[in-house]
């Protein structure tokens, strides 16, 4: 039915006169109002730019260039519409995000972001100027979606920790089918698609431990299990394939990422707990470029710290704010196909994006990037649940 909320008292679908009243008393106030910002929008001439947000500030080659903020459907979508015009004209208006927490790019450069506040996906598309969700109903229904990823035949996979499932939609977003359910999955929350293994792996934070699916969805294996030795996890969040094909895991509450073979196999870790170059308090968000860097973002830091691929770190970027670039407990990460870095401002509601920038004369392989003695990550604020 189209009408869902349907009234079925007669009497009720004749307005008072007073609620009448009141609502030409606000038309009449708020198109005055309209008109004024209109007039005084075009009084004021073309918007200033937004300053430039880099890391580190010159006179050191900057390497991280903040683009902009996506924090609506009004900023892919034509349709959609400022909220006062609504308010007057009853019009549609633009979709928020609530609280994002999971971020994905796909191969043409959908963004998705797993919002725990709608408990959907939703879907901001460009270049196609188009904005939808994912998860609303049927059989692929969404209660608490924390990741996304894609797999090379333009399916999604989408971890939901309240129903313990992956479920997986094509291109479109039609539902597939699921995988895990509570034989094999606890409380999933960070997935990554392995295609060249043909394998799926999902972090499960109740079981401290990454399940191994194929593609299809059929159970392989697990790996790991509760512990601080290498290879054992405590509170397992986010996962990554890097161009390596090895399996980059956040191992949250043990303060590192550790690195793992398509098998499951221990390889090496980075970071240790505490306020250092390199290392951690509250690790969240994990994604890896085309050079082999690696991102992850500190929700108690708000800030993405990047090493290179044999663990070393380069650089630092944000701090705690509202202003652009800046973070309000960061949480999810992810690189696009051009090597773009998209970050989940939770509770700033919007996703922040970057560049990374390559500069001519850079030697081949592993650029540099400095860190200056005197400029230590900030201190951890008050942690957020994940």
């Amino acid at each position: 039915m189209k009408n869902r909320h349907a009234i079925s008292n007669p009497s009720a679908r004749r307005p008072s006169l007073r609620r009448l009243s009141a609502g030409l008393l606000l038309a009449a106030l708020l198109v005055p109002c309209a008109a004024m910002l209109v007039l005084s929008g075009c009084a004021s001439g073309p918007k200033k730019p937004p300053p430039e947000v880099v890391w580190p500030l010159p006179p050191e080659k900057p390497r991280i260039r903040f683009v902009k903020s996506i924090s609506s459907s009004a900023d892919v979508s034509a349709k959609a519409t400022n909220a006062l015009m609504s308010l007057i004209a009853g019009s549609d208006t633009a979709t928020g995000l609530s609280k994002p927490y999971g971020v994905h790019v796909d191969a043409s450069g959908r963004l998705f972001v797993a919002d725990t506040g709608w408990r959907k996906v939703l879907v901001f598309d460009e270049a196609g100027k188009k904005f939808w969700m994912l998860g609303v109903d049927g059989l692929g229904v969404l209660a608490q979606p924390l990741a996304i990823d894609t797999d090379a035949r333009g399916r999604i996979y989408v971890t939901d920790a309240q129903q313990a499932r992956v479920v997986v939609y094509d291109h479109d977003g039609n539902y597939v089918n699921a995988m895990g359910g509570h034989d094999h999955l606890a409380k999933p929350v960070g997935l990554a698609v392995h295609d060249a293994a043909g394998r799926v792996y999902v972090a499960d934070t109740r079981e401290q431990r990454v399940a191994v699916f194929d593609l299809d969805g059929n159970f392989i294996k697990t790996f790991g299990g509760p512990g601080s030795l290498d290879g054992a996890f405590n509170w397992p969040t986010n996962v990554s394939v890097g161009p390596d094909g090895n399996v980059y895991v956040v191992d949250m509450l043990n303060f590192r990422i550790q690195v793992f073979n398509p098998e499951g196999e221990f390889l090496w870790k980075l970071g240790s707990v505490g306020r250092g170059f390199g290392q951690f308090s509250k690790p969240k968000g994990l994604g890896i470029n085309s050079a082999g860097h690696i991102y992850v973002t500190d929700a108690a830091f708000n800030n993405v710290q990047i090493f290179d691929s044999q663990g070393r770190l380069l650089l630092f970027f944000g701090e705690m704010g509202a202003g652009p670039g800046q973070f309000w407990m960061p949480a999810g990460l992810a690189v696009g196909p051009d090597d773009r870095i998209y970050v989940a401002d939770q509770f700033n509601r919007r996703i922040n994006v970057y560049e990374y920038i390559r500069y001519p004369d850079d030697p081949a392989g592993e650029p540099a990037g400095e860190i200056k003695a005197d400029t230590p990550p900030p201190a951890p604020v008050a942690p957020s649940a994940p």
